[in-house]
Parts: structure tokens; sequence; C-alpha cells
């Protein structure tokens, strides 16, 4: 039986722990309620969350500090962490996520888009991973060997390239948005911008050489696709 993922649920109005905790079991998640900074560090220190879920304003240290202290740390430093916080200005979420949450949400906020939300983040942290090998034309990507090649040539990727990469070629001809990508390939990163998709896009095509890199196609508008059979010029440009 797969494992429930366990989420932490950081904040000390009982009646919206409550809500949340209701839901995320109605999502087949296990909730833990601390109602405070110390709580909350007691149950970290017994068993880890896959994700927490962090109130700002907590009696004690306030939910940046703790959200700071934990990505300080090796042994919480990959726990997602969304913020929960009725401070909706622009400098404060900018302070949220430059204390190191995934993630940040305004109350009121839709218990829907919170659990949606939560299990972005968790897909995040468990990227798509196979040793196979997958083959597109005359491009070849070994996964257990971590090498690509063209026509038997073989090329030089970085990691994020190589997993890029092989989502896609698992995936041929069909369109991926920017933020399908970010689900699927880039794991436990923190808070990351879809236009790093782009920017990792365009080294990818680069890495694969001009023949190659037309196979990477943008749909504008869309997101990604790679295909076997290049339109013309379609994928020149991110």
């Amino acid at each position: 039986m797969k494992q429930q993922p366990r989420i932490l649920i950081v904040e000390d109005e009982p009646a919206i722990a409550e809500l949340i905790a209701v839901n995320l079991r109605h999502n087949g998640m296990s909730p833990v309620w601390a109602e405070d900074g110390a709580a909350a560090q007691r149950e970290i220190d017994a068993v880890l969350p896959d994700a927490i879920l962090l109130d700002w304003m907590l009696p004690g240290q306030s939910g940046v500090a703790l959200a700071r202290r934990w990505r300080g740390e090796a042994r919480t430093k990959a726990i997602p962490i969304l913020m929960l916080t009725a401070r909706g200005d622009e400098s404060d979420k900018v302070s949220g996520l430059d204390a190191g949450a995934d993630d940040y949400i305004t109350k009121p906020f839709s218990t829907q888009e919170l659990m949606a939300r939560i299990r972005a983040v968790l897909r995040r942290r468990m990227p798509e991973k196979s040793e196979e090998t997958v083959t597109l034309g005359a491009l070849v990507l070994d996964g257990a060997a971590h090498r690509v090649s063209w026509h038997g040539r073989a090329l030089k990727l970085g990691p994020t390239e190589f997993k890029l990469l092989h989502y896609l070629m698992r995936h041929p001809e069909r369109v991926h948005s920017r933020q399908q990508l970010l689900d699927k390939v880039w794991g436990d990163h923190v808070f990351i911008e879809e236009r790093t998709v782009d920017v990792h896009v365009k080294r990818l095509r680069e890495a694969l050489g001009p023949a190659a890199g037309a196979l990477v196609e943008t749909v504008r508008g869309a997101g990604y696709r790679i295909t076997a059979q290049p339109a013309g010029n379609a994928g020149a440009g991110a």
C-alpha cells in the first residue's frame, strides 16, 4: 500500500488547522498539526514530513524565521514549505520566498487551490526518473549510463538539460507547458519561475547542436515538444 504523504500544518488557529487537515485527509494525505514553532520542531525531530504548511504569524518565532532556519539545516533543507499568511503585499511575498518558502498562499484561500499547490510541490520533490534507453530517430539517450548521442556521436549535456531531454523523449510529439515541465523535471528546487524553463531549453538546443536541437520545438502560447520530424525553423526560438 502506498504511504500517504505526511503534511505538517504549523498554524495557531485551530479552526483553520482543522479545515486544512480535513481536506488533506480527503485528498489522501496524512496531516499533523503543530500550533507553534517549538511543537513543529518536535514533530520534525520525530518524523520528517513530506511538506510543511507554515503560517507567517505564530506565537514565539515567526513562520519566516522558522522557514529560514529549516532551509539552513541539512536534514530539513529539501522539505517543501508553503507559507500561509494574511499578508498579501508583494514585499511580504518576496520576504517569504527569500526565506526559503516554495510557495506563498494568501488567506483567505481556496482549499482546492491549496490542495493543488501541495500536490505540485510534492511532484517536484519526486521528478520522473528512469534508467531506460530512449530513442528518437538518430537521437539516443541512455538513462543508465547518462549518455546522449546523435548519429552515434556523443553529446555533452548538463544534468538539468539531460533530465529535460529525457522527459521530452519519453513523451514525444506532446506539447508540455512550462508548468508541467517544472513539475515533472525540476525536482526539489525551491521557488522557480517558469522563465527558467526557457533558459534550459535554449541550453539544451545549444548542447544538441543545430540538427538535433531543431527536434525541440516551441509551440507558441503553449510550451514545448520534441518531434522526430521538425517543421522547418519552428524550434529556432525559445
